[in-house]
Order: C-alpha cells, then structure tokens, then sequence
C-alpha cells in the first residue's frame, strides 16, 4: 500500500520536473534567442547571449532526461493496472523523448555554427526552425501517452473519474492539434484550444500524484 503512494508521488515529481523544465526551455530561453522573422538577429543573440543557449540546451536535455523517467515511472506505477496500456504511456514517452534529444542536437550545432567561426546566419535560422519542427511532431507522441494514461487512471480508481476523461480527451486533442498545425497553419485561437484539455490534466494529474498519491479508500478496496 505504502509502496504504491510513493511510486505515484515520485512519478508526480518526475512529471512536474518534466513541465518545469520545458516551460523553462521551450517557453522561456528559446524565445530569447529565435527570432521568426530575422536570421541575423538569431544568429547575433547566439554570439551575444551563448551562455544563456547553452542554458537552453541543457534545459533540453532535462527535458529528455525528466520525461524518460516520468514514463518509466507511470508504467511501474500502472502496470498492475492494465499491462499494455502502461506500456504504451512509457512507449510513446520515449518516443517524444527522442524528438526532444534530437532537437536539443540540432540546438547545439546552431550554436557550434554560430559561435565556431564566421556564422552563417541562414543556417542557424534553419537548424532552429528543424529543432522547432521536432517539437512540433513530437507532440503527436506527446498526446498518444496522454490517452492510455488516462485509460489507467479510469481503470483502476485510483484518481478520479473526471481526470482520466480530461487525460484522454486531452490526449486526442494534442494529436489533432500536431495535424492541425501543418494542415491549417492559420487556425489561430482554435487549434490553441485543442491543447487545454491536455494542460488541465497534466496539471491536475501531476499534483493529485504528489499531494495524494492514490486515493486512500482505492487502497482499501483493494487490499480488502
């Protein structure tokens, strides 16, 4: 019983490690340093700011590192509960995981470009616009562990029922979002609106697991 409430706490620190140090990389550094519309000043904020990229690398790394943990966890967590969907959240984890490495690869050949001799502006633009686009597929993996997440979270009563239906249709909603990104590049507010519910669960998720662990009366059902 007790065994289980710390595996679930522990796989809630993972994930909230997983939201921290992407909203610090990918949300916070990385527009520091990328401008859309401006080669030149990319390249310029590389040379001017090359600790705070070499930040952003490894904030990257984290990322990969704080993720793989996190569904590796959510498995030893689950997989009581339903074998092949648990590991199917650590499966299509590790696969976005991968995106992410190769994105943090990518990052650090721009900076190389940049800083390694006379910089090509261009080809730094690119790298980041590559390194940008792994991030954006990734995501399509990122919504698929969302959906066997909440399956488990459904199946085995340990979280609420509302939890897990938000996990699954926010996972839906990160896969339509990836489609819809490149198919309708101009949706707006709209495709946007497509990845709340996966913010609401991952959220609600990563702090019931480290506030509550599982539901005490789930436990007592089950060892009864």
């Amino acid at each position: 019983m007790h065994q289980l409430i710390r595996t679930a706490r522990v796989t809630g620190l993972f994930y909230l490690g997983l939201a921290v140090t992407g909203a610090l990389g990918f949300l916070t550094v990385r527009p520091m340093i990328f401008d859309a519309d401006d080669a030149g000043t990319t390249l310029a904020n590389l040379v001017a700011h090359e600790s705070l990229a070499r930040a952003g690398i490894a904030l990257e790394l984290l990322v990969v590192l704080s993720q793989t943990l996190t569904a590796v966890w959510f498995y030893r967590l689950f997989r009581t509960v339903d074998g092949t969907a648990a590991g199917s959240i650590a499966a299509f984890g590790l696969v976005n995981a991968v995106a992410i490495l190769g994105s943090a690869a990518v990052l650090a050949t721009a900076l190389g470009v940049a800083t390694g001799g006379p910089g090509d502006a261009d080809t730094v633009q690119l790298l980041y616009l590559v390194s940008g686009n792994l991030w954006e597929v990734g995501g399509l993996f990122f919504g698929l562990w969302l959906v066997p997440m909440g399956w488990c979270v459904l199946r085995s009563g340990w979280l609420p029922r509302a939890l897990g239906w938000i996990l699954v249709a926010g996972g839906v909603g990160y896969v339509l979002m990836t489609f819809v990104a490149y198919l309708a590049p101009g949706a707006g507010i709209a495709g946007d609106l497509l990845v709340v519910p996966a913010t609401v669960g991952e959220v609600w998720i990563l702090g019931y697991l480290i506030v509550f662990g599982v539901r005490r009366r789930a436990l007592e059902g089950t060892a009864a």
